[in-house]
């Protein structure tokens, strides 16, 4: 039943994913008690799967508390209590608490490399997901050293071709395009992009990932015939592979939306901004920060067109949304340019 609620997880059927998750803990809970690793486990699972669909207070209860669990029963250094420190940095960082993220990012490298050495693939993920949060923060200069720093060793430990080395060239190119950069960055992801289709297939999600982000340089570089061409296909990959409602598939609309947008194709851009904005609502639920990020795009392209009633509609509900949570979330009040 868990492993059937992980792969639900990954398929983006998030909904089915937490029944069966919940589902679990219970049973664990009741058989094998609340402190069993296993059922902690399943704490962590049902955690995961919140973090998916936006459920970010549940989700950040739940790390908390496994987090707490784990260390009480394993103790602090355990392989799985260092996990639940990642994992609850990680939903931090999700939803923009970076200082504390970044803070619990720092520890559980440190602990990491005194338990399991600094070349460990587990310290090096944890090198990487600083480096992350310190490019959120936008202190871009160290974010860049410890990516370069950690692709190196990656690349040492595990090979040029490696997955795990491919997803650390990804990464500091994503910085490099974030200062400016955008000439190695737009190297950085050909290159990436050529490694990944030989080692992972064209279709393979990661291998799309790198369409993406090669896509969003040449937009930022105003290549945008190319950067066009290339979301389409990937789009029209991510929707065979993965499915037409999954959380890539819709990120690629929204981005070959944009792209419309920036080139004057207002009435395509249009149709596709509702079409992402339908989806979103049906598949992550109308409060999601993606359905209310697809909620301003549209707005703004509305506003754009001079459909300025049209454009006030949409806007109002999610300047609203972000305004009454924003304690709870600790991310920005976003409001649209009218």
């Amino acid at each position: 039943m868990n492993n059937l609620a992980l792969l639900l997880n990954r398929m983006g059927e998030y909904i089915e994913a937490e029944k069966m998750h919940r589902k679990t803990l219970e049973l664990r809970e009741k058989v094998l008690g609340k402190e069993h690793p296993s059922t902690l486990d399943s704490i962590n699972n049902l955690a995961l799967v919140l973090d998916s669909m936006g459920e970010y207070a549940e989700a950040k209860k739940m790390h908390r508390e496994t987090l707490e669990l784990r260390e009480k029963v394993l103790g602090k250094e355990h392989p799985s209590t260092l996990n639940s420190m990642n994992n609850l940095a990680l939903m931090l960082h999700s939803v923009g608490e970076y200082a504390e993220a970044k803070r619990i990012y720092r520890e559980t490298l440190e602990l990491k490399e005194k338990v399991l050495g600094k070349e460990h693939p587990s310290t090096l993920d944890s090198m990487n997901n600083l480096a992350l949060v310190l490019k959120s923060m936008g202190e871009y200069a160290e974010a860049e050293k410890i990516h370069r720093l950690e692709w190196k060793l990656t690349e040492k430990l595990l090979g040029k071709e490696h997955p795990s080395t491919l997803d650390s060239m990804n990464n500091l190119a994503l910085v490099l395009k974030s200062i400016g950069e955008y000439a190695e960055a737009k190297k950085m992801h050909r290159e990436t992009l050529e490694l990944r289709e030989k080692v992972l297939g064209k279709e393979h999600p990661s291998t799309l990932d790198s369409m993406n982000n090669l896509a969003l340089v040449l937009k930022s570089m105003g290549e945008y015939a190319e950067a066009k061409k290339m979301h389409r296909e990937t789009l029209e990959l991510r929707e065979k592979v993965l499915g037409k409602e999954h959380p890539s598939t819709l990120d690629s609309m929204n981005n070959l939306a944009l792209v419309l947008k920036s080139i004057g194709e207002y009435a395509e851009a249009k149709k596709m901004h509702r079409e992402t904005l339908e989806l979103k609502e049906k598949a992550l639920g109308k409060e999601h920060p993606s359905t209310l990020d697809s909620m301003n795009n549209l707005a703004l392209l509305l506003n754009r067109m001079g459909e300025l009633e049209s454009s006030h509609k949409s806007c109002l509900p999610h300047t609203l949304y972000y305004t009454n949570t924003r304690k709870r979330t600790s991310t920005p009040v976003y409001s649209c340019t009218l």
